[in-house]
């Protein structure tokens, strides 16, 4: 492993001539967003087009006694007005269930309620019309006559007898529960020196995209398809399940992605208003739209993070870490969501928790209950920023027990760079892991012992600054060991056609999509370099189920590592059927010819012999010229799927430096670092940015975001004025430092970096209040947002 500064080092085996790998080279669509010239679902405009509006349950739970939809229907611009019964005879109701979460359950969930509704904010009924505005104009008009019913709001109660049991086919409320038991924790904690026990709260929060969801489905009844322009993060996903919903083929169903104005595990799942929307444009055969407000955002797009975590460690006078426990309580939605279901972020906690450290004594325990709130789901870095912000709140607690520091308990009792590979206790398998190098790396970059020394002394004159860190490992690259073991069509693999045009220019066309992060530069990069092209003669095509062959998409960080391998043996391929062709034209041997910036040259001396223009023209318009038996195919398919290890993990350590106002309790965030493994570093600016940006989204959970519920189920921030997203100026400078460790399961070497920042954010930003209240005596806080109120509170001054 060595240490990677502004250009990361990389696999020999990808050191090609005039290669883009580990460079940072912007983004082929970048002028075109700059200019305003993006194409969103909101830009899709299509002949005889209605738009679609929801109204929505104003409680959160209560059974549907009548619903008069005739002034709706003589309302200007109507076109229909449908109930969930009506809809119910178009499309069916699904289930979100793994095999492999045992004991998972959940109840049918339809497009729209028909009978009762479950949470404040479920559709009840859809008014389309021709504008937007005339549709909420009908809605207005509509009369529901609801029977409240007593709503289940807080999951430490869900479980108890004289709770209501929100859906009665199931028997209770509980969705989910696992059990581990590693090692001999009881005997662990018997010779321990020292134990810390604390509870977590984590506030239950959202994605906030830029753009909200939005879809536009267009029925053609001549041809029997269903055209969906959807900002997904799995167009193949949903392509199939539109098709089972409507009882259709899926070659009937084509789902086109274009601009998608960011996701964050938002836009992966399957969505009620989204399936009514499909539903409706097949019912009347002409394309509806359907475009969410910020208001019913907050309401129904997936919600998540909201556990309560009663922890436990055990330490000895040396250091040595003896045993983790935890008991994870989390409450969802009335539904497990669709179709990769609410049980995954709680089954992650179990199995990360403790997994960066030697410690083979663990003892976990999930639970998942249905609550009458909003649905909640997998988010960007799902469970991780809970897990690793509980490990690392524990460890450092310990050692401030015994009076040591927070770096050298961690180099005490994380799992050697040498130790690999290895399982966790909870039994994940981890290939090749550098905590060590990435501790060494960022002790280095921020001056710890400066920090330190300067801490001292502002704390002389009535200044409380804290440091705190958090090493954390995260899930990339999966297998099918995610959710196809589990049963849900969610493939693990992705491919890439790569095909030479008539002007010698390259088309890429890939299964993972674009969502603002980058995913287009670097499979431009990655087949310009296999293939030997400038990066500006190569355009890539995502988002289409119709032209990219059968992809996963975008989520759990495997666009490069997963859509960026099959990129780059695509391009290998296509590199070697090229050259075949070239050798017949030059009369040579492929492998004495090579391919550099677009030009076929002699291997050994980079003569140059034949432009790619040039072949291309003979290939295809002149192949009677070729030697018998040569037939050109420029054109390439190769897929990919990891098969030696169910993920590829990265980790990484985060520090922050910040300064309490103990009057006030107000934080200043005065610097941020991260320093992280990703593998093969194939775009060191992309790579930063969304390290940058995750970091950002996991202080918005530390310090900021909280959907905040009254005991009556209703959602009482849910708009950008009451509900807090941490902004530019709040934010403190990022350092990001990079130690390479390439996966060998590919030959590229990629990691995933999209959710690091976010996994270790929560956790150190914690720490580093806590330390800098140390000194006071306050009670550790772990009540996560920290609030200016709780942290007075802790103080004592509240």
């Amino acid at each position: 492993m060595k240490i990677a500064e502004d250009n990361p080092p990389v696999l020999s085996a990808l050191d090609r001539p005039n290669s883009y790998i580990g460079r940072s080279v912007s983004r082929p669509n970048i002028k075109r967003l700059a200019q305003g010239r993006g194409q969103y679902v909101s830009d899709v405009m299509l002949p005889r087009m209605a738009h679609v509006a929801f109204v929505r349950s104003p409680h959160a739970h209560a059974r549907i006694k009548k619903i008069e939809t005739d002034a709706a229907r003589k309302s200007a611009g109507v076109i229909a007005v449908v109930t969930g019964a009506g809809l119910a005879k178009v499309i069916t109701p699904w289930v979100g269930v793994l095999t492999h979460l045992k004991g998972l359950k959940s109840a049918p969930q339809n497009a729209m309620a028909i009978d009762r509704a479950c949470w404040q904010g479920e559709a009840v009924c859809a008014v389309v019309a021709r504008t937007r505005a005339e549709a909420e104009d009908a809605c207005e008009l509509v009369e529901i006559d609801y029977e409240p019913l007593p709503a289940a709001t807080d999951m430490e109660t869900a479980l108890d007898p004289n709770t209501p049991v929100i859906q009665p086919s199931l028997g209770d409320n509980l969705c989910f529960e696992r059990k581990l038991d590693a090692g001999e924790v009881d005997k662990a904690f018997a010779e321990s020196d020292a134990i810390v026990e604390t509870t977590f709260i984590f506030g239950r929060h959202t994605g906030v995209t830029n753009e909200a969801r939005s879809i536009v489905a267009d029925w053609n009844p001549g041809d029997q398809r269903m055209t969906v322009y959807q900002g997904t993060q799995a167009p193949h996903m949903m392509q199939n399940l539109f098709a089972k919903h409507l009882g259709i083929a899926e070659h009937q169903v084509r789902v086109v992605t274009k601009d998608v104005g960011g996701s964050f595990g938002i836009k992966v799942h399957c969505y009620a208003d989204e399936m009514a929307t499909v539903a409706l444009a097949k019912l009347l055969k002409r394309p509806v739209k359907f475009v969410a407000d910020r208001i019913e955002s907050f309401v129904t797009d997936i919600h998540a993070r909201d556990h309560r975590i009663k922890a436990k460690i055990g330490v000895k006078k040396d250091g040595t870490i003896t045993a983790f426990e935890i008991d994870d309580l989390t409450g969802v939605g009335p539904y497990s969501m669709y179709p990769r279901t609410s049980g995954i972020e709680a089954n992650q906690i179990v199995g990360l928790v403790g997994g960066a450290y030697k410690c083979p004594n663990y003892r976990a325990q999930a639970r998942v209950v249905f609550q009458n709130k909003n649905v909640m789901c997998q988010y960007r870095a799902v469970g991780h920023p809970i897990a690793t912000a509980v490990t690392e709140a524990l460890v450092e607690m310990a050692a401030a027990k015994i009076g040591i520091d927070p770096l050298e308990i961690r180099r005490r009792n994380l799992v050697p760079d040498d130790g690999y590979p290895c399982a966790a206790p909870s039994g994940l398998k981890f290939e090749r892991l550098s905590h060590h190098e990435s501790l060494a790396h960022l002790d280095a970059m921020m001056n710890y012992a400066g920090l330190r020394a300067e801490q001292k002394k502002l704390r002389a004159h009535g200044i409380y600054r804290g440091i705190g860190f958090a090493s954390f490992i995260e899930v990339t690259n999966p297998s099918a060991a995610f959710y196809g073991v589990g049963g849900a069509k969610i493939t693990s693999q992705d491919g890439a056609t790569v095909k030479l045009d008539a002007q010698g220019s390259i088309i890429v066309q890939s299964g993972v999509t674009e969502q603002g992060q980058g995913a287009e530069s670097v499979l431009a990069q990655v087949v310009a370099s296999s293939f030997g092209i400038a990066i500006d003669r190569v355009r890539v095509i995502t988002g289409d189920t119709d032209n990219t062959p059968y992809g996963g998409g975008t989520w759990a960080s495997r666009a490069a590592g997963i859509g960026g391998e099959a990129a780059w043996q695509a391009g290998k391929a296509l590199r070697a059927n090229v050259l075949a062709v070239a050798a017949s034209i030059l009369q040579a041997k492929p492998d004495d010819l090579d391919i550099r910036s677009g030009i076929v040259v002699d291997k050994a001396n980079g003569t140059e012999r034949l432009p790619l223009e040039e072949l291309a023209r003979i290939a295809y318009f002149r192949p009677d010229t070729l030697p018998d038996g040569i037939q050109a195919e420029l054109i390439a398919t190769r897929h990919y799927v990891p098969r030696q290890w169910p993920f590829a993990f990265t980790n990484g350590v985060q520090a922050s430096y910040l300064e309490v106002d103990i009057d006030t309790g107000f934080v200043k965030l005065l610097k941020h670092w991260c320093v992280e493994d990703c593998g093969t570093v194939i775009n060191p600016q992309l790579v930063d940015e969304q390290i940058r940006g995750g970091i950002v989204q996991g202080i918005g959970g530390a310090l900021f975001e909280h959907c905040r519920y009254d005991e009556r189920g209703q959602l009482l921030n849910g708009n950008m004025a009451d509900y807090l997203v941490p902004m530019a100026a709040e934010m403190p400078d990022i350092e990001i430092g990079h130690v390479v460790t390439p996966t060998a399961d590919s030959e590229l070497g990629a990691k995933g970096a999209g959710e690091a920042g976010t996994a270790g954010a929560p956790g150190c930003v914690m720490n580093a209040i806590n330390d800098a209240l140390r000194p006071l005596g306050a009670k550790p806080l772990t009540d996560m947002p920290f609030t200016p109120d709780k942290i007075l509170r802790a103080l004592g001054k509240v």
